[in-house]
């Protein structure tokens, strides 16, 4: 079974988060919420305590096949300041694990020097700092092991291009439509 693990911080964009927790979870995928405070309860950019998994320094990164981080502000910023997360970040790029960020967050990849050469999105006005890439205004960029998204309008696609990543497209499409979503 495909294990996930999806960062919060303080200021996350709620529905990018939920909705891949959601969706996933509904699709058989295990996926777990890492917070990278020293608090399991995150407050999100529009006050709400998402309540996560486990802290970051209890996560056992050996047994995942993917890191998620949602976008929101402070929330990216506050992501890209866990080294940590970010040693992890470049471990599973370097070893050709996969690795999606949404909204503001694939700025954290872009940062980094990890999307030199790839077709990646992100939030519209933000596309300066993902370095190197191919930028792109599709809903969801998928290019090799890096899932990028561009906001809170695309967390459903987003989130089922991660299932189509472990399921395939027939699973994508069963879980698409039993959401009703016409995408």
């Amino acid at each position: 079974m495909s294990k996930v693990l999806l960062f919060m911080a303080e200021g996350h964009e709620e529905i990018e988060a939920l909705t891949v927790v959601d969706l996933l979870r509904r699709a058989g995928i295990e996926i777990e919420t890492v917070s990278v405070t020293s608090n399991r309860m995150v407050p999100g950019s529009h006050g709400i305590v998402t309540v996560c998994d486990q802290l970051i320094e209890e996560v056992d990164f050996s047994t995942a096949d993917m890191l998620v981080l949602p976008g929101g502000m402070p929330g990216t910023l506050n992501l890209e300041l866990c080294q940590p997360l970010m040693e992890q970040v470049h471990k599973f790029n370097n070893a050709g694990k996969n690795i999606a960020a949404i909204c503001a967050a694939p700025t954290v990849f872009g940062k980094a020097g990890l999307l030199k050469g790839k077709k990646a999105t992100c939030y519209p006005g933000m596309e300066g700092d993902l370095d190197g890439a191919n930028v792109s205004t599709d809903e969801v960029c998928h290019d090799g092991n890096i899932i990028t998204s561009r906001g809170l309008g695309t967390a459903i696609p987003f989130a089922l291009e991660i299932v189509r990543t472990f399921q395939g497209d027939a699973a994508a499409d069963k879980l698409a439509k039993a959401i009703v979503y016409k995408g």
